[in-house]
Order: C-alpha cells, then sequence, then structure tokens
C-alpha cells in the first residue's frame, strides 16, 4: 500500500458507516496508445459480508465513474475470476459489458 501511495496514480476511495470501513474500491490511472487520456483499472472491490447487496459497492462505482468523469478519462476496465459468476452478474448490472479476456502468467522469481 505504501508504494501505491508513493507512485500517485493509485487512489482508494472507502465507503464508512458510523465511522468504520465498510467497503473499498482501489484504482489505477493507466496510459494506453490510442487514449489520450489513458483509463481507470479497477484493481480492488470488497464490501464486508454484513453489508453486501445494500447498494454499498454500486456506490463505490459511481464514485469511481463521477471521479474517471472528472479527470476527463472516459473508460474503466476490471478483471474478475472466471468462476465468480455473482461478480460478474454485479458488474453487468451496473453497466459493465463482459467484452475481453484477462490473461495471467506467474514468473518464477528465482
Amino acid at each position: 500500500m505504501e508504494q501505491m501511495i508513493k507512485a500517485g496514480i493509485y487512489k482508494t476511495f472507502v465507503a464508512l458507516h458510523e465511522n468504520r470501513v465498510v467497503g473499498f474500491i482501489s484504482i489505477v490511472h493507466a496510459l494506453a496508445v490510442g487514449s489520450a487520456n489513458g483509463y481507470l483499472h479497477i484493481t480492488g472491490l470488497a464490501v464486508h459480508n454484513d453489508f453486501q447487496r445494500l447498494g454499498v459497492g454500486t456506490e463505490l462505482l459511481r464514485y469511481t465513474e463521477i471521479h474517471a468523469k472528472h479527470s476527463r478519462i472516459s473508460s474503466i476496465i476490471l478483471c474478475t475470476g472466471m468462476k465468480r459468476t455473482g461478480a460478474h452478474a454485479f458488474y453487468e448490472n451496473n453497466g459493465y459489458d463482459k467484452d475481453s479476456f484477462c490473461f495471467d502468467k506467474i514468473i518464477k522469481l528465482d
């Protein structure tokens, strides 16, 4: 987390209930060829179990979208596990399209 703060391109927004963090969303502003202002990449979104299905995650997404708009960024991307069908439905219900694949490769660091 400290490295993220020092980099200056990461942001984390939190949802509070009675001064207690009940959810968060972490984003990074990335640059890309062919995109003047780049895009936001959601690197994490979590809501405490007791506060799920109460709109907290949706509000965190909306806040991120407002931040993107104010920053003149017109694209937000994220990756989620292939078997996390509940997460897929959540994002689709919030207007996100399933339009690409994410690939991972673990590199051995001998």
